[in-house]
């Protein structure tokens, strides 16, 4: 039986009517965006608030380097490499085309240089560089890089090298990139400075990032640019201000300010018009429930992940949660166990929803106690 309580999300919510609704002036549509697929996305929910031909696969340029940094950041991670590791420069990554850090073949270059290097620069060489110093060869370093893809749930992702050079079965979608953009920010926030980074030197030679945004906008602090004849120009950027972040990705641009200016557009609009608010954090008791046969009588119910939301600007007192908790609550109960869900309603509509874990462990009662309660639940159905 599943038991169903609707509550105020937070102190100072109130519900709303529905004469109330129609005073409210619609938000405006998303600007129009010149670009073959694009997303607006905010970091905290996960809420898309613009998109067009989001899972559309296209070819993502050098917006792969997004996920050959965070392999090599799992890999620091776990202690397979370190940042000063010395990394021999092989000739295939001597020979990259396209954009370079000018690393030298037979040279030994540490993994932080070169990380940065691919990061800033957007260096080829450093990138392939990297990936034969943790896999042995770039085809086996893009076997992980698809695995991490799969993992972040980057269901239509596939690549075939480290740089983003083209290739018939490499392509990503501006809603992969947007997560890979979320994860990157999220999993390795000490790395993702180097995003922001407007130059790096190396080799006496110096480099510009190429994003403009950074230089424009104070609030944009990544992540990377793309360019090859058939992708166009592409960017994926994130940007916060004030405690909201926001993660946009442009595909197919015309030119290197079409990409920062549609980019641009996208971030106005979505901090214009909409607010994030976390509603409930790790470990916060959102409700309880009565147990049965265990021994303790009640046991509080929260989640195991921050649960925010993005609504229309203005609206967050509109907000109302619903609890549903699956009944009877029968111990033993694990911490963290699922017990049920909490949805988020604006105005009727469902805009999230969340699993409802058990915050504390309740073990098994008494075979008194266990006799007694299932006589109870016997009565009281």
């Amino acid at each position: 039986m599943l038991k169903t309580v609707q509550s105020l999300l937070l102190l100072g919510l109130a519900l709303v009517s529905m004469a109330s609704h129609a005073a409210i002036t619609p938000t405006p549509k998303a600007p129009d965006v010149a670009a073959k697929s694009y997303i607006l996305q905010d970091f905290a929910s996960g809420e898309v608030i613009a998109a067009l031909n989001a899972e559309q696969r296209l070819p993502p340029a050098s917006i792969t380097k997004l996920m050959t940094a965070y392999v090599v950041s799992h890999e620091l991670a776990s202690g397979n490499i370190a940042l000063d590791d010395k990394v021999l420069i092989s000739e295939k990554a001597w020979r990259m085309v396209g954009s370079r850090s000018f690393i030298e073949v037979n040279s030994k270059v540490t993994v932080e240089v070169l990380l940065r290097g691919m990061i800033i620069q957007s260096g080829n060489d450093a990138a392939v560089a990297l990936a034969e110093h943790i896999a042995g060869s770039e085809d086996t370093f893009a076997q992980m890089m698809n695995q991490y893809a799969q993992q972040l749930g980057m269901l239509d992702t596939n690549y075939q090298n480290a740089t983003g050079l083209p290739d018939a079965e490499h392509y990503t979608t501006a809603k992969d990139i947007a997560i890979l953009s979320a994860a990157v920010i999220r999993d390795f926030p000490d790395h993702y400075a180097w995003y922001a980074e407007k130059e790096f030197t190396y080799n006496g030679i110096t480099q510009h990032n190429r994003n403009k945004l950074l230089w424009r906008d104070k609030s944009v602090d990544g992540l990377k640019t793309g360019h090859t004849e058939e992708a166009g120009y592409c960017l994926a950027a994130s940007a916060e201000r004030s405690g909201m972040r926001l993660v946009s990705v442009v595909l197919g641009t015309r030119s290197e300010n079409a990409r920062a200016q549609e980019i641009q557009k996208l971030f106005n609009y979505g901090f214009r018009f909409f607010e994030t608010h976390e509603l409930y954090q790790v470990g916060q008791q959102v409700t309880e429930s009565k147990v049965w046969k265990g021994t303790g009588n009640v046991v509080g119910i929260g989640l195991s992940e921050p649960m925010a939301v993005t609504v229309p600007r203005g609206r967050y007192k509109e907000l109302v949660a619903t609890t549903h908790i699956q009944q009877p609550v029968i111990a033993p109960i694990t911490s963290g166990q699922v017990l049920g869900t909490i949805d988020i309603h604006l105005a009727g509509e469902l805009v999230a929803t969340q699993s409802l874990v058990a915050l504390a462990p309740v073990t098994q009662g008494s075979w008194w106690r266990r006799l007694l309660d299932t006589l109870l639940l016997l009565i009281w159905g």
